[in-house]
C-alpha cells in the first residue's frame, strides 16, 4: 500500500454522500437501504453511501468525517404523489408537511444539523405504496430507486426531479 493510499484511509473524504434512511423490513420504507445497497454493490465515482437505517442522526459523525460537498438524504416520504414518484423536497417544507416517518428524529432536524458543515444538502423522497412490517418493496418503488441510482453519476441541481 502506498503512502497516498494509507493517507486516504486515515482521512477518508467523499465529494458526495448518499444518506439512506429507512427500514428494509417495512415494505417501501426500504427504498433508502436499497439505494445504499446498489451504491455499495456498484460504486459510482465520487459517491459514498451511508445507510442511516431508522436512526440516521446516528451517522452524522461519519458524514462529518467524509467532509462532503453534497449530501442527498433519501427516504420514502408521503408526498401525495403516485407510488414510485420521486421528488426533491424543500427542507423548509419538511416541518410543515406530514412526512411519513418510522424514524426517531424528524428529518428537518437532521438536515439542519448537516447544513452546519455540508455546503449542499438535499432531501429526496419517493412516494411509497406499502409501508407495513414484513411486506416486500413494491415494483414501482424498486424501479424509482433504480432510476435514482442511474442519475447519481451526473447529478446536478435537483437531479432532474421536480421540487415540492
Amino acid at each position: 500500500m502506498s503512502n497516498h493510499d494509507q493517507q486516504q484511509e486515515r482521512s477518508p473524504k467523499a465529494k458526495n454522500v448518499l444518506l439512506a434512511v429507512g427500514n428494509s423490513m417495512m415494505g417501501d420504507d426500504g427504498a433508502g437501504p436499497l439505494l445504499a445497497e446498489l451504491l455499495d454493490a456498484q460504486p459510482i465515482d465520487d459517491w459514498v453511501a451511508v445507510d442511516g437505517g431508522s436512526a440516521p442522526e446516528n451517522c452524522v459523525h461519519q458524514i462529518r468525517q467524509l467532509q462532503p460537498e453534497r449530501v442527498i438524504v433519501f427516504d420514502a416520504a408521503e408526498i401525495g404523489e403516485q407510488a414510485g414518484e420521486v421528488r426533491v423536497i424543500d427542507p423548509d417544507a419538511i416541518a410543515d408537511m406530514f412526512i411519513m416517518s418510522t424514524h426517531s428524529l424528524p428529518l428537518n432536524f437532521l438536515i439542519d444539523d448537516l447544513k452546519t458543515f455540508v455546503p449542499e444538502v438535499q432531501f429526496v423522497g419517493v412516494q411509497p405504496a406499502i409501508v407495513a412490517f414484513s411486506f416486500p418493496m413494491t415494483e414501482m418503488v424498486t424501479k424509482a430507486v433504480e432510476g435514482l441510482y442511474q442519475r447519481l453519476p451526473t447529478w446536478e441541481g435537483n437531479g432532474g426531479y421536480a421540487t415540492i
